[in-house]
C-alpha cells in the first residue's frame, strides 16, 4: 500500500457541481495474480457524525456514508460491475449494462471487504477476486474505473473521474482509466452449487408429508466474457414474498422479479429504450407513499422472466431444468435462454427460450435482435421476434424497435394486427429533462413471455421538467425545485375512441437533507366498452362508459438517513363515477446498524354509485443483522380486500461465500376468523465449489 499510486482530489456532484469535496478521499489499487485490491482511506473530522443504518446484504448505500466503485472491464464505457460498502462493512453489488439501463442489483460476485473507524475518518480494504469478473484476452488489459463516496450527514456526493449532476456512477463513459494489467487470467471457469431443501407445509388445518428436495445450479466460464449456466430441479424457496399493491385500476399491475437464476445477467434481455430512464443503484424500492400518481402505465416489457415458473398468481410451478448462455464475444453481447417447466394441474409442462443478440455501434450505441418461443402441447405455442436500434449522444438518447408476435387463431382471435412498434427519446441535461414515446400495440399481439398491460392500443407519452436552483431557495433548505408535466395517452386502434389518458402537473422540492416535498394534480380520462371489476372481493363493478376524474395530492418523505423518517401522501379526488380519497404513512424506524423496521398503511375511502368502502393494506418490515452475514427478516402483511394475514419469516446464514443456509416460515390466516389458510417451513442448504 505504500508504494500504491493514490486517486483522490475527488469533486463534489451535490451539492455544488464541480467544487472540491469538503473531506477528500484517497484510493489505493494493487492486484496479484489472483485478485483486485482497493485501499480506500475517507477522510472525516467527525467519525463520530458518521451514519451507518445497515448491515445486511444489498444494503441502501444511498442513505449511509459509503463508498462505490465501478469497473468497466470490457472498456466499452456502457457495462459495468458496481461495489459499494459503508464503514460499518456491510455490501452492496451489481451488475449494471448500458450506463444504467439496467442495473442488476440481485446479482451476487465474491469478493470480500474490511473497514474501521479511527480518530480521523474510516478505512476499507476491498478485494476482488478476478474470477468475479469477465474481461476480454487482451493483454495488456486497460479497464475503465471510477469512485464515488458519499457523506450522507451533508447529503454530498463525490466522484473522483468528474460526474456531472443529473447522472450518476453508472454513466461509466465519464470514467477515468485504470491499466498496466498484463497476463490477467480469469481464475476458476466451473463452479458447483448443489442444494438441499426439506419442507413441510400444512393447507385449512390438513398437514401434509414433509419433502425433501434436491438439485443443482452449475457456471461454466466459456471464454473471458461469456458464461454458460445450468440449473436442475430449481428451487426458490427461500424469495422474500411480493409486497402486495392496491389495483385502482383494469389492467394488470407489475410485481418484480426476485429469483437469483433469473436475475444474473438479466440487462443482457432488455430489449428497446425505456421511458424511465432511472438507475437503482444502492437504493431502494420507493414505497407506497412515494408515488406522485399510483397505479401508473408500467412500461411494456418484452421478456419478463416472472411468465416462467409462476403461476397469474404468484404460486410456483416447478422447473425441471434450465440453462442460459450470456455474456460478451468482441462487439457483441449474446443471451439465449432455455427453461423447462413441469406440468401442475391444469398447466401442461412448458418449454421456454429466449434469445438476444445486440451489436455495439458507433461509440456508444447498439442495433439487436430478440426471439422468444413458448411451447406447450399441441398447438399452445407463442412466438415472438423483434429487432431493436438504440443511439445514445452524450444527454440524448434515441430508440426505437419492431416486434411481431406468433399464436395460433384459438388463442388470438382471427382479426386484428400482431404487431408493435415504438419510438423514444430522452434528453437529459442539468435544468431539462425531456422524454417522449410512441408505440402501437396490435389486437392480436400476444406476447406471453412479456407484460403487457393493455392491446389494441395508439400510446402517446410525453414528460417535461425542468430543475432550478434558485439562490434564495437553499436558505429555506430547499436544493432544488422541479416542476414537470407527464402525459400518457392510449387510443384504440378499431377507432371507438381514447381508452385512457393521463396528464399529470406536479411541482417537487428536494430539500437540502435529501427529503423531499411533491404536490399536484393528476388528470385521468378512462373510456371502458364493457364493464370490470375494480374490487373482486367485494364484488364491486364499474359500468361501461367514459369517466372523467382528477386527484389532488400532496406527498411528503423526511430525510431516510435519520433514526427515525416517515414517508406520507394524501389524496383527494374522483375515482371513475365515484370519490376517493386516498392516505398513506410509512414511518422507518432505525435503532442502529443492527435493528431497523417500518411499517406502511394504505387507507382508500371509497364512494360509488353502487358502494361505499374501506381498503386497507399494512405492510410491517422486520429487518435484523447479527452481522454482515447472519440476517432474519420478516414481512407481515394485512389486505383487507381478501381479509388476509399473510406471513413471509427468513433467517438466512451466508457460511461462506455465495453459500447460505436459509430457514423460512410462510403462512396465511384469515381475519375474520383466525383460520388458517396454509403454512410452510423450509430449511435449505446452498454450498458453492469453484474448480
Amino acid at each position: 500500500w505504500r508504494d500504491a499510486p493514490v486517486a483522490s482530489h475527488f469533486l463534489q456532484s451535490e451539492p455544488r457541481e464541480g467544487q472540491p469535496a469538503t473531506l477528500d478521499t484517497d484510493v489505493r489499487v494493487l492486484h496479484d495474480d489472483q485478485a483486485l485490491y482497493f485501499g480506500i482511506f475517507a477522510h472525516d473530522d467527525e467519525p463520530g457524525a458518521l451514519v451507518v443504518n445497515d448491515l445486511k446484504k444489498d444494503f441502501n448505500a444511498a442513505a449511509s456514508d459509503s463508498v462505490s466503485i465501478v469497473i468497466d472491464t470490457f472498456a466499452d464505457q456502457r457495462n459495468g460491475f458496481e461495489f459499494a460498502t459503508n464503514p460499518a462493512g456491510a455490501r452492496w453489488d451489481a451488475q449494471m449494462s448500458n450506463e444504467g439501463r439496467e442495473v442488476n442489483a440481485n446479482w451476487d460476485g465474491i469478493w470480500d471487504v474490511r473497514t474501521r473507524i479511527v480518530a480521523d475518518g474510516w478505512y476499507a480494504e476491498i478485494r476482488i477476486p478476478f474470477r468475479t469478473l469477465k474481461f476480454t484476452a487482451r493483454d495488456p488489459q486497460a479497464w475503465g474505473l471510477n469512485f464515488q463516496r458519499r457523506l450522507r450527514r451533508r447529503n454530498e456526493e463525490d466522484f473522483w473521474s468528474p460526474v456531472p449532476r443529473m447522472f450518476n456512477l453508472d454513466r461509466v463513459s465519464l470514467a477515468g482509466s485504470i491499466d498496466g494489467f498484463h497476463q490477467l487470467k480469469p481464475g476458476a471457469n466451473l463452479r458447483v452449487k448443489p442444494f438441499a431443501a426439506s419442507s413441510s407445509s400444512t393447507i385449512a388445518r390438513q398437514p401434509s408429508d414433509g419433502k425433501f428436495d434436491a438439485g443443482v445450479d452449475v457456471k461454466y466460464g466459456i471464454s473471458n466474457g461469456l458464461t454458460l449456466d445450468a440449473t436442475v430441479n430449481t428451487d426458490f424457496s427461500q424469495v422474500e414474498a411480493d409486497e402486495q399493491q392496491v389495483n385502482l385500476t383494469r389492467f394488470n399491475v407489475l410485481f418484480p422479479e426476485k429469483r437469483e437464476f433469473f436475475l444474473e445477467n438479466s440487462g443482457i434481455f432488455a430489449f428497446g429504450l425505456p421511458s424511465s430512464g432511472t438507475s437503482s443503484q444502492g437504493g431502494a424500492t420507493a414505497s407506497p407513499a412515494a408515488n406522485g400518481r399510483q397505479n401508473s402505465p408500467p412500461d411494456v416489457k418484452m421478456f419478463f422472466s416472472r411468465q416462467i415458473g409462476l403461476s397469474d398468481s404468484g404460486a410456483a410451478i416447478p422447473i425441471l431444468a434450465g440453462s442460459r448462455l450470456s455474456g460478451k464475444v468482441g462487439d457483441y453481447a449474446i443471451g439465449v435462454l432455455n427453461i423447462q417447466q413441469r406440468a401442475q394441474g391444469p398447466v401442461n409442462g412448458t418449454n421456454f427460450t429466449a434469445l438476444r443478440l445486440q451489436r455495439q455501434v458507433l461509440a456508444n450505441s447498439d442495433i439487436g435482435v430478440l426471439l422468444l418461443n413458448k411451447d406447450a402441447r399441441g398447438d399452445a405455442y407463442n412466438r415472438l421476434a423483434g429487432i431493436d436500434a438504440n443511439f445514445r449522444f452524450g444527454q440524448l438518447s434515441l430508440g426505437a424497435y419492431a416486434v411481431r408476435t406468433m399464436s395460433p387463431l384459438s388463442r388470438v382471435g382471427q382479426r386484428g394486427e400482431d404487431s408493435s412498434l415504438r419510438a423514444n427519446l430522452n434528453y437529459q441535461s442539468r435544468t431539462w429533462l425531456l422524454r417522449g414515446a410512441y408505440e402501437t400495440l396490435g389486437q392480436r399481439f400476444n406476447d406471453e413471455l412479456g407484460f403487457v398491460p393493455r392491446i389494441g392500443v395508439n400510446h402517446t407519452a410525453s414528460y417535461v421538467r425542468r430543475n432550478m436552483r434558485p439562490k434564495w431557495a437553499q436558505n429555506l433548505g430547499i436544493r432544488e425545485i422541479g416542476p414537470h408535466l407527464h402525459f400518457d395517452q392510449f387510443d384504440r386502434r378499431n377507432g371507438t375512441g381514447t381508452e385512457s389518458r393521463y396528464f399529470d402537473q406536479h411541482l417537487v422540492l428536494m430539500m437540502n437533507d435529501s427529503g423531499f416535498f411533491e404536490t399536484g394534480v393528476n388528470r385521468n380520462l378512462e373510456g371502458t366498452l364493457t364493464p370490470f371489476t375494480l374490487n373482486a372481493a367485494r364484488g364491486v363493478r364499474v359500468a361501461a362508459g367514459e369517466y372523467n376524474f382528477n386527484e389532488y395530492f400532496a406527498l411528503y418523505r423526511s430525510n431516510n438517513a435519520k433514526r427515525v423518517s416517515v414517508e406520507a401522501r394524501y389524496s383527494d379526488g374522483g375515482l371513475y363515477n365515484g370519490n376517493r380519497r386516498g392516505y398513506a404513512v410509512a414511518p422507518t424506524v432505525r435503532m442502529n446498524e443492527h435493528f431497523n423496521a417500518s411499517v406502511s398503511l394504505q387507507v382508500n375511502d371509497i364512494t360509488l354509485p353502487t358502494a361505499s368502502y374501506l381498503s386497507t393494506l399494512i405492510a410491517t418490515r422486520v429487518n435484523y443483522s447479527f452481522n454482515t452475514r447472519v440476517f432474519v427478516n420478516a414481512l407481515v402483511q394485512y389486505n383487507t380486500d381478501n381479509h388476509q394475514w399473510s406471513t413471509n419469516a427468513r433467517f438466512n446464514v451466508i457460511h461462506r461465500p455465495l453459500s447460505d443456509f436459509f430457514f423460512v416460515y410462510n403462512e396465511r390466516r384469515l381475519e375474520t376468523t383466525g383460520d388458517l389458510i396454509d403454512r410452510s417451513v423450509i430449511a435449505k442448504l446452498t454450498y458453492l465449489l469453484a474448480f
